[in-house]
């Protein structure tokens, strides 16, 4: 089964960077990039034609839009560093906190710079229906310091532009966070190197394509007639061309980084005393803050991936708000039938699942849509962490799978089922040449849901795999037993959170 695995793992890297590799330089760049194309005057028949014409202006941003994804992008970072760093670090033990601190900022950090490198290059710029291409390597073409022009990159509608930098830095912060998901799957026994070396592999073989799959495509403004509508839907992303709905991040991110944590805790194994010694949260309070900056953080996460402030971005603004109000009311509803009483550990888990289920239907369901996936989501991952676990075997320490896998999921199938206009639902655009709106059947789209969640897992766990075996050969997965029981505070980074 490994050999199968490994040799499936080899082919998609293969894959995709074969595709990278016939990249050509006149590519479209974002996956609105083609909007300053589509803009671009027809050339003229003649030179006296020309001369006569006027120019067609070049797009321009609207102030507003930009103002808004600026705040989008700081609110995602403040989902990460503090509110992911706390969350996680109130979880574990103290002897662990700093350390869950350290991989969390880091590892953001990290991939941020990898992202302007090469990482925005391969999932943003048109290549091959996997992965992306090196067009925009090193982040060129974004800005020209000699004019002190933009590239523009299209939204979701016609005629309306933002900074194609602008957009990728709002995409830098979701692949960091990505990554960061991951670490609390195997927290409290990874060295510290061995968490970025698999960050930046995995990130660079499933992150990238899995954005470029389901995220690629032409933008709307070069819809300009039905005869080019089959040619540039070619050139989208896979899952993309399937009709697949993630609006801010389901399968790309929560499910991605969920598979990619269980892999993991598989493969490092369980913490020394599993089972058998106590392993309790340190610091609930702090776990509440961190939630409680997640919460407020992820209305840029959702909001902000309308990528303009519309009514688009209001409808996803008010969905993150009630469906996570739901999911706690969910969870706690659900311990309280289980076990007698709801616990402040359960409120804060409920949050973070409902924030994830709505994720990928956050502009993609109507309100009542919005609550109905929250309220499940907080039951679903709240059997996630309990019922699921205990089936699976592994030592997710932070029940990474339970809460962003389950919820991904659940999310993921929902939104098939509330974007229909029948259940009160937006619906999808139908023809992006005219922008009608209109309605999939919901057995069509739910099945459709599925098959991007299917590839997701498949692709997330292949290159998961190859990657923490890749890390074990080379540098080792795991600190040894006596660190691991001194605390890595103290054996990796050679200090502590509390004093004595």
């Amino acid at each position: 089964m490994k050999k199968l695995i490994a040799i499936l793992a080899l082919g998609i890297a293969a894959l995709g960077l074969s595709g990278a590799a016939l990249a050509q330089d006149s590519a479209a760049s974002a996956p609105a990039a083609a909007a300053s194309a589509a803009a671009e005057p027809a050339a003229p028949a003649a030179a006296a034609e020309a001369a006569s014409a006027p120019a067609a202006a070049a797009p321009t941003a609207n102030k507003g839009d930009v103002a808004w994804m600026m705040v989008a992008t700081l609110l995602v970072i403040m989902m990460t560093v503090p509110g992911l760093a706390l969350f996680y670090g109130g979880l574990v033990r103290s002897k662990n906190m700093l350390s869950v601190l350290m991989q969390v900022m880091v590892t953001f950090s990290l991939i941020v710079v990898v992202w302007c490198i090469y990482g925005y290059s391969l999932a943003f710029t048109e290549n091959n229906n996997f992965i992306g291409g090196f067009d925009r390597l090193f982040l060129k073409g974004l800005f020209d310091p000699t004019t002190g022009s933009f590239a523009m990159g299209a939204t979701f509608s016609k005629g309306v532009v933002i900074p194609e930098l602008l957009f990728a830095a709002f995409q830098a912060t979701f692949a960091g966070i990505t990554c960061c998901l991951i670490v609390g799957a195997f927290a409290e026994r990874i060295k510290f190197s061995a968490v970025l070396l698999f960050s930046v592999l995995w990130f660079t073989f499933s992150y990238a394509p899995i954005a470029h799959m389901v995220w690629f495509w032409m933008g709307p403004d070069a819809y300009t007639a039905a005869g080019v509508v089959d040619e540039l839907n070619a050139k989208a992303g896979l899952i993309w061309q399937w009709g697949a709905l993630d609006f801010a991040g389901g399968t790309v991110v929560h499910i991605n980084a969920a598979v990619a944590g269980l892999v993991g805790a598989y493969m490092i194994g369980k913490r020394v005393g599993y089972g058998r010694e106590a392993m309790a949260p340190h610091n609930l309070p702090l776990t509440m803050v961190g939630a409680s900056l997640l919460w407020v953080g992820w209305f840029g996460f959702n909001a902000g991936s309308a990528l303009e402030a519309s009514n688009s971005a209001v409808l996803a603004f008010m969905n993150t708000f009630s469906a996570t109000a739901a999911a706690v009311l969910g969870w706690s509803l659900g311990e309280t039938l289980m076990r007698g009483k709801a616990s402040m550990l359960g409120a804060a888990s409920g949050a973070v699942a409902g924030l994830v289920a709505i994720t990928p239907a956050a502009g993609n369901v109507g309100l009542m849509g919005a609550v109905v996936i929250g309220f499940i989501a907080g039951f679903a991952c709240l059997w996630g962490v309990n019922g699921l676990k205990r089936m699976l075997g592994a030592d997710d320490s932070l029940d990474v799978f339970g809460v962003h896998g389950v919820g991904g999921i659940v999310g993921a199938l929902l939104t098939g089922v509330f974007n229909t206009q029948d259940l009160g639902g937006p619906g999808l655009v139908t023809d992006w040449v005219t922008a009608t709106v209109g309605s999939n059947g919901i057995a069509a789209q739910v099945w459709i849901q599925l098959k991007a969640v299917v590839l997701t897992v498949v692709w997330s766990a292949v290159v998961a795999f190859i990657a923490f075996k890749i890390v074990d050969l080379t540098i080792g997965l795991r600190v040894t037993e006596e660190e691991e029981r001194e605390g890595l505070d103290i054996s990796s980074h050679g200090e502590t959170a509390y004093s004595k």
